[in-house]
Order: C-alpha cells, then sequence, then structure tokens
C-alpha cells in the first residue's frame, strides 16, 4: 500500500491553512435550524413553539433515507418555526426551527456504549442514524445509510486530506482528537467487517501525521500520507490515489469494495456510540483577510454566522465576500444572518485585493486547459457551449452530472469563464426538466387509469342495464305465455 497513483488532472494551489488550536465559543442567544437537509430532503418538526428543549434532544425527523434527524445543541425554548435565510446558492429563506437558548445547556440523558464489540453491526447503525451523524466533509451524507453496504467492503478510507487550500479544521481535530478519530474509525470498520481501515493525510502536514502515528501502532490502522494535489480529497480521487483503482463514472466506491468518510465523521461516531452523544457540534474553519482572527472554533450547530465572525474579532474594513465551504466548492452567501450546518466546514471572507485579480470574461479559445485539468475527464468546454445554449440533452450526453464541481476549469482558463457557474445552472435547469417529466408522465399515468376505469364503469353499466333489460324482456315473455294460455 505504500506505492501511489495520480488521478487525472488536478492544480497544485498555494495554501494558507493555519493549524491553530481549537477556540470555544460562547453560547449564542438564538439557535437556527433549516428544515432542508440536502436537495429535497426535509425534515418534520417534532417540537412546537413555547415548547423546552435540551441539548441532544430530536427537534425535527427526517423524511427521507438522505436526511438526519436534527437535534437541539442547547437547552431553550423553541421561538417560532419560521422563513429565515438559509446557506443555499439561490439565497432564499426557507422553513426553520429556532430556539432561543436559556444558558443552563442542560443535556437530554445519553446511553454511552462502553464495549461496541458486543453490540451488532444493526444495533450499532441503528445508533449512528438516531444521533444524527452525517459526513462532516461538506457533503452531509447520512452515515448510516453510507454504512449499509449491499456489497461486501475490504477497504475502509478516513479521509483527512484537506485539499482546499484555506481549510484546516480536519488537521485541528486529528491533532486535537486522534485516539477517538481512531476509535471512530474501529467502530466503522467493525460495523462494514472491512478488512483494511487507512487514514489519508495531506504530506504538508507532519505534525497531524505524527498525531496519529502515536496513537495507531498497535491498531492495524495504516496512516498514508498524499500529494496536496486539489482535489486529492475528492472521494474517487483520492481512492485511484492511495490504490489505484478507478471508479467509473456513474459508479459508486461501495460498488467497488470501498468506504470513504471523513476524519470529522469518525470522531462524531465514536461519540455516538462510546459517550452516546448526538452531532450537534463541529469544528470549522473560520479565516481570511476579510476577518480580524483567523481560528479554527468547536461551534454549535445552529450557530448564527454573525455570532461567530464575532469571536474572530469581526470583519476587517477590507472585506469583500463571505463563502460558506472552501475557495474552490464553496458557495457565496448574501448575507451572515444564517446559521451554521452539519454541512459547514470553513467560512472564508475575502477582501477587495482576493478579488481583484477577477477578470471578465472572455469568449472560448478552445485551448483545452480545462479538460487537461478535469479529474472527472469531461469536456468542460464542450459543456459550456452546450450549457450556455441551452441544449441540455447534449450536455447530458457529454456527462454533466458526472462534474464534481471542484472548480479546477475555472482556474485554468485563459478567458476567466466561470464554467462551473454555468454547469451548476445547467444541472439545475435539467433536475427541474426532470421532474416536470417525472410529473408529466405521472399525470399521463393517471389520465390513461382514470380511462380505463370510466370505460370499464361504461362497459359495466351496459352489462348490467343489458342484464336487466333481459330480465324484463324474460318476465314479458313469461307473463305473455301465462295470458295466452
Amino acid at each position: 500500500m505504500n506505492k501511489q497513483w495520480q488521478f487525472h488532472g488536478g492544480v497544485s494551489l498555494k495554501e494558507y491553512k493555519q493549524v491553530t488550536d481549537i477556540s470555544l465559543v460562547a453560547l449564542p442567544s438564538e439557535l437556527i435550524y433549516p428544515l432542508l437537509q440536502r436537495s429535497d430532503c426535509y425534515a418534520v418538526p417534532s417540537v412546537t413553539p413555547g415548547q423546552r428543549v435540551l441539548k441532544g434532544q430530536v427537534i425535527a425527523k427526517p423524511q427521507h433515507h438522505l436526511a438526519t434527524p436534527i437535534h437541539a445543541a442547547s437547552s431553550g425554548v423553541v421561538k417560532e418555526i419560521a422563513p429565515r435565510i438559509i446557506a443555499h446558492p439561490s439565497g432564499l429563506s426557507d422553513s426553520c426551527i429556532i430556539i432561543a437558548t436559556d444558558g443552563l445547556d442542560e443535556a437530554y440523558p445519553t446511553a454511552p456504549c462502553p464495549n461496541y464489540l458486543l453490540e451488532t453491526r444493526d444495533a450499532l447503525r441503528i445508533k449512528i442514524a438516531k444521533a444524527g451523524v452525517a459526513g462532516l466533509g461538506g457533503a452531509a451524507f447520512p452515515t448510516a445509510v453510507k454504512l449499509q453496504a449491499q456489497q461486501p467492503i475490504h477497504t475502509l478510507i478516513i479521509n483527512g486530506a484537506e485539499c482546499e487550500p484555506y481549510i484546516s479544521c480536519d488537521a485541528c481535530l486529528i491533532q486535537a482528537w486522534a485516539q477517538e478519530i481512531v476509535q471512530g474509525a474501529l467502530i466503522m470498520q467493525y460495523i462494514l467487517q472491512a478488512d483494511t481501515c487507512i487514514i489519508a493525510l495531506e504530506n504538508t502536514l507532519p505534525a497531524t501525521q505524527q498525531a496519529l502515528l502515536e496513537v495507531t501502532r498497535h491498531e492495524g490502522i495504516q496512516i498514508i500520507t498524499v500529494p496536496a494535489i486539489y482535489p486529492t480529497g475528492g472521494e474517487k480521487q483520492l481512492i485511484e490515489v492511495l490504490t489505484g483503482v478507478k471508479i467509473p463514472a456513474r459508479s459508486l466506491p461501495a460498488e467497488h469494495g470501498f468506504v470513504c468518510q471523513n476524519v470529522g465523521t469518525a470522531y462524531a461516531v465514536y461519540q455516538a456510540i462510546c459517550l452516546g452523544i448526538a452531532l450537534t457540534e463541529r469544528i470549522i474553519t473560520i479565516t481570511g483577510k476579510g476577518v480580524k482572527q483567523a481560528k479554527n472554533i468547536q461551534v454549535k450547530i445552529g450557530s448564527p454566522i454573525k455570532y461567530l465572525i464575532a469571536h474572530c474579532g469581526g470583519y476587517s474594513s477590507t472585506v469583500q465576500r463571505l463563502i460558506m465551504g472552501g475557495s474552490m466548492m464553496g458557495i457565496a452567501l448574501s448575507t451572515d444572518d444564517i446559521a451554521v450546518t452539519k454541512a459547514t466546514n470553513c467560512l472564508l471572507a475575502m477582501t477587495t485585493s482576493d478579488l481583484s485579480s477577477s477578470q471578465a470574461s472572455m469568449p472560448c479559445i478552445r485551448c483545452g486547459d480545462c479538460a487537461t485539468v478535469c479529474p472527472a475527464e469531461l469536456l468542460p468546454q464542450q459543456l459550456h457551449w452546450y450549457s450556455r445554449s441551452k441544449q441540455l440533452d447534449q450536455c447530458q450526453g457529454y456527462q454533466l452530472f458526472d462534474c464534481i464541481e471542484c472548480g479546477c476549469c475555472d482556474i485554468v482558463c485563459p478567458s476567466h469563464i466561470p464554467l462551473v457557474q454555468s454547469f451548476r445552472a445547467a444541472k439545475g435547469e435539467l433536475i427541474i426538466k426532470e421532474k416536470q417529466a417525472t410529473q408529466a408522465n405521472l399525470a399521463k399515468k393517471r389520465y390513461h387509469i382514470q380511462q380505463q376505469r370510466r370505460v370499464k364503469e361504461q362497459q359495466e353499466k351496459i352489462a348490467k342495464a343489458e342484464k336487466r333489460q333481459a330480465t324484463i324482456d324474460k318476465m314479458k315473455a313469461a307473463a305473455a305465455k301465462r295470458k295466452k294460455a
């Protein structure tokens, strides 16, 4: 496993990581929880306005298997369930549960599991699901679902390769709680019955590697460093670098015996099983020239961003843009009146000087640089032309949905075309078109069923009338016969 491979494309980026000590944040006066979990997956409130809740108590239950329950991060009273601006590219409002904290931080009773080996694998998965554990690398995919693989899993990979140039929350987490992360990895390895467990780290962070080596000497877990080439931290790219196995497009790693989990997820699994604690807190990076003090902080999920920025000394005078996520794959926020979610791993405040290099886009010159660096081996220039001309079927033919929106093509484009932005828009239009087609097909199917039912009812009505008429005719004939006799 010492040999390493290289995935197609990728770019080398200048790093701005600051692996600081983890700073604790005081309890905010208000916690906000969007009911929209991911895509169209909503949770349903299980509390009502005026109700008092405890830390770790479920306040919303998932309606979809790809969503997780939402737990209160502190005790308080449900202030209201109302629209608030959420962390979404649209910048629109959606339903949220707002809790006014009471400062007591009173916790809901927990049920720790001191020895996970005495539990069945299904029981552990249920505990993880009930704790609301999700992928903390940014995708927030339900961990319990990922641990219920339909095929045998031979390799579990714990992803600590933060290839985004500004994000360092995972490195800080490892240095602070390496033992707990390893324990979480062992729990997941036991659930999956995987033969191999690897923790992958960037080769630019020796202190992080040393912290893990000290606690894995007798655990049989491999610690492997990988080149800091963006986007090595991508699931499929990391698998290829570590094993040489290339996961095909439209195929899941689990279909080939691999499962990847983030180091933050491993820590959350440890807390859920060994301590019985639901996912209510996480580590995030707050950084960039637009904030006065860059920090890695432990925050309660639901905390307003403006409160966290204030904890870091506030904005600098030259702040221009606030991004949730990294500089490559993050989304620009229209306001800081937005809450931290399970998917929030970084808040990046960028200044005028950071954005001054941005230039107006020019026509595509067909240089092919975007295709050279694309880790998904797509043809971004073709996708650009088809998305621009609204030829959405052609976009699908060029595997638009295989695009991981990493932004490598944007970085190298000499014409400064916002390619990822157009790809996201095209994906959105295709999703809407697909939904409309599905609804139209459903309506058409219902219409045909209705027509068939009406025809059947008409046929039954005619049959009954004919039967009734036949009975009447028979009775008339019998009466006529009697009269004649």
